[in-house]
């Protein structure tokens, strides 16, 4: 397995085994996809984005790992809590991707803003991870 993909297992576990953010979202909340007809609100790992980050002596890799928080129609304070949530849980903490060591994960970013094409919010938050 790439550490890319370990990164999203574990940045999946991280997020759908939290009972906070399963409060806010619902069971089964949290998806690698965005799924045709998935309840709102929810949690998608819209992208990762890996390049190298090898030094002389480690082996290594930087990733941007996109998440989206979606909410129906009227969710804009909704999507504001959910993405904070998943701030609290993955800035600066320590997961455990298979095979992989987490140097760091930070959060970098967060844009929320109206989809009308689906009638409600989204939060897009970018992460920095690099692992080893």
């Amino acid at each position: 397995m790439s550490a890319a993909g370990a990164l999203q297992k574990a940045v999946f576990a991280k997020l759908a085994g939290d009972l906070a953010l399963t409060a806010l979202i619902g069971p089964d909340g949290v998806h690698d996809h965005l799924q045709p007809r998935s309840h709102r609100p929810c949690i998608v790992i819209a992208a990762i984005e890996s390049r190298d980050a090898s030094t002389a002596s480690e082996a290594g890799e930087e990733h941007l790992v996109t998440l989206e928080a979606r909410t129906g129609e009227g969710g804009n304070r909704v999507v504001q809590e959910i993405a904070a949530r998943v701030r609290t849980l993955l800035h600066d903490t320590p997961l455990v991707p298979t095979g992989f060591a987490l140097v760091s994960i930070l959060h970098q970013r967060t844009k929320t803003k109206r989809d009308a094409k689906a009638k409600g919010h989204v939060a897009e938050m970018v992460f920095r991870a690099v692992t080893e």
